[in-house]
């Protein structure tokens, strides 16, 4: 496992993680994949992918809102005045 904060990574073991954790490093697994974000951080992580997805809900509704207005639009420049 790797611990990362600004461009330091650290290859480290399971009994150096909470060391390094407390130290505000990023642990993360082999593959690449967060295990546990450093302490001290602005935002409790909890907190981050809670916000994460509801940025994402709030993206599907906008682009879904855009695609109904370009119909809407059409409608409204499609009308002619009556004599032309």
């Amino acid at each position: 496992m790797t611990a990362e904060k600004d461009n330091k990574v650290y290859t480290i073991d399971q009994s150096q993680m909470a060391t390094y954790q407390t130290a505000g490093f990023d642990i993360r697994d082999d593959e690449g994949n967060l295990i546990e974000y450093g302490a001290n951080k602005a935002v409790p992580y909890s907190d981050y992918v809670k916000l994460l997805k509801e940025n994402e809900e709030l993206k599907k509704q906008i682009s879904s809102e855009e695609e109904k207005e370009p119909e809407e639009e059409v409608a409204k420049t499609a009308r002619k005045k009556a004599g032309q």
